[in-house]
């Protein structure tokens, strides 16, 4: 799958692209827990898109990182398409 394929409520995401930027985590408070978060964008010949990252899984990466995004979704936020891992999505670092 190529990021310009990507359309909001895309489900079953599978694709490899390159981490070209990242965003400093933050922290957030949700339901008592204290979590990270970071949004990292990835680029393939086609486009970009953001990927969101939690907790460790922000350590794992860093620029010039490539990826493969496993059973990833697509929604929106602002107005904006972002990539998540949701419960069952999965990251792996190449």
């Amino acid at each position: 799958m190529k990021i310009s394929e990507l359309t909001p409520g895309t489900g079953n995401v599978e694709l490899e692209a390159e981490v070209v930027g990242m965003e400093k985590p933050r922290e957030i408070n949700k339901n008592g827990r204290l979590l990270r978060v970071a949004s990292a964008t990835l680029k393939d010949d086609t486009g970009t898109i953001s990927l969101v990252l939690w907790n460790e899984a922000i350590d794992k990466v860093q620029e010039g990182s490539k990826v493969r995004i496993t059973n990833g979704y697509v929604n929106t936020w602002q107005d904006k398409l972002q990539l998540t891992l949701g419960k069952f999505g999965k990251m792996d670092v190449l």
